[in-house]
This record gives structure tokens, sequence and C-alpha cells, in this order.
């Protein structure tokens, strides 16, 4: 992330009128606007993410834990700092796809996440759920995956409501090692 800071407002040639705001660019975004890692079709062998994910070291790859049927890795592009997701192993596009143990692992891989997220981090609360197909705003539609999104109180600042952008203070290495040495269970 690279931040420019200046103490009085810059005109620049095309940039509008200077408004005393100043200005925190977060190039790393482009990458997921422009679709970057994402698969080109519907199935396990069309690039998605969550089906390589696996066969990566956890540190590359992000994975904070794994189970025997699901797995627990950080969101790429997180909406708070520890956001992660619970994906199956198998590529699955719907909540009604999942057998039996795959249901069962991914519901107490979620109990670990929170737990280990409140160790680790302090949360103070999460919000927790799946985008069920495009239409519903799922990024990979194909390959199930549920948000485990940590929450503190009044950790909705300014940033994301006026300048559509969000602060995350610790690189997703650090933490992933946090929360896998938190995890329990």
């Amino acid at each position: 992330m690279l931040i420019v800071m200046t103490s009085e407002p810059e005109q620049q040639i095309g940039a509008g009128v200077p408004d005393a705001f100043q200005r925190l660019w977060t190039p790393h975004r482009m990458a997921y606007i422009q679709g970057e890692n994402k698969p080109t079709g519907p199935g396990a062998g069309d690039g998605c993410p969550f089906c390589s994910l696996p066969s990566q070291h956890d540190e590359d790859a992000l994975i904070v834990r794994r189970g025997e049927h699901v797995y627990a890795v950080l969101n790429l592009y997180p909406y708070n700092s520890g956001h992660l997701m619970v994906v199956p192993y198998r590529h699955v596009a719907d909540y009604t796809e999942l057998d039996q143990a795959e249901t069962v692992e991914l519901a107490a891989l979620t109990q670990q996440a929170m737990t280990a997220l409140r160790a680790a981090s302090g949360a103070q609360g999460f919000n927790i759920g799946m985008n069920q197909g495009d239409v519903a705003g799922a990024g990979i539609a194909a390959h199930l995956h549920q948000h485990v999104v940590p929450r503190w109180g009044g950790d909705m600042n300014f940033m994301p409501v006026v300048g559509h952008t969000k602060v995350l203070p610790q690189l997703l290495a650090d933490t992933r090692k946090m929360l896998a040495d938190a995890w329990t269970g």
C-alpha cells in the first residue's frame, strides 16, 4: 500500500478540484477489480483457486487450518483483518450439494475459526455467511465457500463509508500465522 500525504491540496491536471482530502492509494485492489484469480468457467479444472490452493504450502496459500473435508483460508481480498473462508475440498457450487460429513466439518471449522479469531485478535462479533450464485454476489460462485469476518466495536470508520477503501493494519502472511498459532481443535 502506498500512502501519499501532503499538507496542502495539490493541483493536478485532470484530478479535479483540490478538496483538502488526503489520498490513500490501494493499487493492490486493482487485481480484484480486474478479476485476477477468477476461474475461467464453472468446472474444477477451469482455474478455480479453491481447488488449487490445497496443493500449495499453507503459508503460500494462506491456509490457516486443514480438515479432512474442508479447509480454512484467509480471503485474499478481505473485508476486515482476519477475514477467512471455510471451503470444501470438493468442487461444489451449492450448499445442498455438500454431503453430511462436509456439512458437519464446515460447521466445526467455522466454530473453530471464531474461537481462533477471538483468541488471536479479540474479535467481538462476526459476519458469517455464503453468497450462493452470481446474482447473490458470490465472487467465485462455482465453488462454495463460507465467509467468517471478524468485527470489533467501532471498526466501521470513514474509510469504507466515504473513501470506499478498507484499511487493513496487518499483512496477510502475519494474520495467517497469528490465526494458525491460535487455532485449537
